[in-house]
């Protein structure tokens, strides 16, 4: 490829995918290899204002401090501002449980984050080209996909550009090659140690062999799956308006609606994983589809409970938090519970005009008795509804109010001593009415 068409198919290829403009600087990753080299003399000659950033991962000794005093003296020469950083990467990945690739990875994505938020740049430039979008789409087949895998690298993701990615390794050597631009070589790249190196030094020559183009032909094939991807992301997106219902802290999902979709395993894989759940789960989580109520699946976070016709996403709250919320011995003149959703004042019955919505609820304080007491619904609980003579069982109550299981179960009772008066936002108790003898008065107010 000629110098001028390189450096053209380069800039157009960044003018169609919108990476870069002109009016802020660039955070560009160097470590001194023929990419990074190459692509710091590119956006400088394309006249990028740019800012080489260089990553000492203390892994090859003597060979790290030389690609780091290379990288240092190319952008010195090349008149571009240079920073740099040393990390103690073997301790950071022992410390976090993290593979020495997967530490290199984090550390050097947070590290540029951070520059180029205290510079104000627009973008974060790496080096990657299209063999490393080819390999990275073969890394995703050997550990398990699916479509977003197999479009492998982006040329955006967030603030990451890669103004490379349709130029081949081949021709960013004839770039340098015709430029005279010297680079250093990682030796262990030409190991194969790890995954990507294996694929890079062994799979791939392999597959050439079969099809000398083979590497234009993956890149090719991945182009139209980005393509299929973007109209799979505009169906789910609409699928997700379209068939749960989003009900205060929890997602409610008709099991009718999930079985009419074309694909309803990819749409639960697509609106479940941001919860934490799994791949291996979907099938699962289908299967209670048809089972019995009550049956749940849960994630680190969130718990998912088929519910007669639907499934119930919600919070997992910790067993402590599963009893006793709060207990009041005494009443103040006024005072805010449960992180601000339930607060109580107390009034003199003077034309005292008790609300009407079921938010509200108002006592006679002498025919308390304390302490109150902020509870979770237990199985057993019974209450007499105001205006009635009767106890029922509350999971009677419940079941005429066509309660879900995770209403239930979230479901709040203030009680005077062992009595239930009132179901937090629902029903008050009989036996607790304001008359004329009533004195003082405690209304409560509480906002689901």
């Amino acid at each position: 490829m000629a110098l001028s068409s390189f450096l053209q198919n380069i800039e157009r290829f960044i003018e169609e995918e919108r990476l870069l403009n002109r009016t802020a600087p660039i955070i560009v990753g160097v470590s001194g290899g023929a990419d990074s080299i190459a692509l710091l003399h590119v956006l400088d000659r394309l006249g990028y204002s740019c800012i080489a950033c260089h990553c000492n991962f203390n892994l090859r000794g003597e060979e790290s401090l030389r690609d780091r005093d290379f990288a240092r003296d190319t952008a010195r020469a090349w008149h571009i501002p240079f920073e740099e950083i040393s990390f103690d990467t073997l301790d950071f990945a022992q410390a976090h449980n993290l593979s020495v690739e997967m530490a290199c990875r984090q550390l050097r994505y947070e590290w540029f984050e951070e520059k180029r938020v205290q510079h104000d740049a627009q973008a974060i430039a790496v080096a990657h080209h299209r063999d490393d979008s080819v390999e990275t789409l073969l890394l995703n087949l050997i550990r398990g996909t699916g479509i977003a895998g197999l479009t492998s690298m982006r040329p955006q993701n967030g603030f990451v550009v890669r103004p490379l990615l349709m130029v081949s390794r081949k021709e960013i050597e004839a770039y340098l090659s015709s430029q005279n631009l010297p680079y250093v070589v990682d030796h262990t790249n030409l190991e194969p140690v790890y995954v990507r190196n294996k694929i890079r030094l062994q799979v791939l020559p392999l597959l050439r062999t079969i099809n000398p183009s083979v590497d234009a032909s993956i890149y090719s094939s991945m182009q139209n799956l980005r393509e299929t991807d973007r109209v799979y992301r505009d169906a789910i997106a609409r699928q997700k308006q379209e068939v749960p219902e989003y009900k205060g802290c929890y997602i409610h999902i008709p099991i009718v609606k999930l079985k009419s979709l074309p694909s309803p395993k990819a749409f639960l894989f697509e609106l479940l994983s941001p919860y934490g759940f799994v791949p291996e789960q979907i099938n699962e989580i289908l299967s209670i589809c048809e089972g019995l109520s009550g049956k749940q699946i849960l994630s680190p976070g969130y718990r998912l409970i088929k519910d007669r016709d639907a499934l119930m996403l919600e919070p997992r709250e910790d067993d402590a938090a599963a009893d006793v919320v709060v207990s009041i011995d005494t009443l103040q003149e006024a005072a805010t519970l449960l992180q601000g959703n339930l607060s109580y004042r107390c009034v003199e019955n003077e034309n005292y005009q008790p609300p009407r919505d079921k938010s509200h609820a108002s006592f006679d304080v002498d025919k308390l008795t304390f302490p109150l007491v902020v509870r979770r619904w237990r199985v057993g609980d019974r209450f007499i509804p105001f205006g009635m003579k009767g106890s029922r069982k509350l999971s009677d109550y419940f079941s005429d109010k066509k309660y879900s299981l995770i209403d239930k179960s979230n479901a709040l009772l203030l009680c005077s001593g062992d009595t239930v008066i009132w179901i937090l936002g629902e029903r008050v108790a009989e036996g607790f009415r304001i008359t004329e003898a009533t004195k003082k008065i405690v209304e409560f107010n509480y906002k689901k």
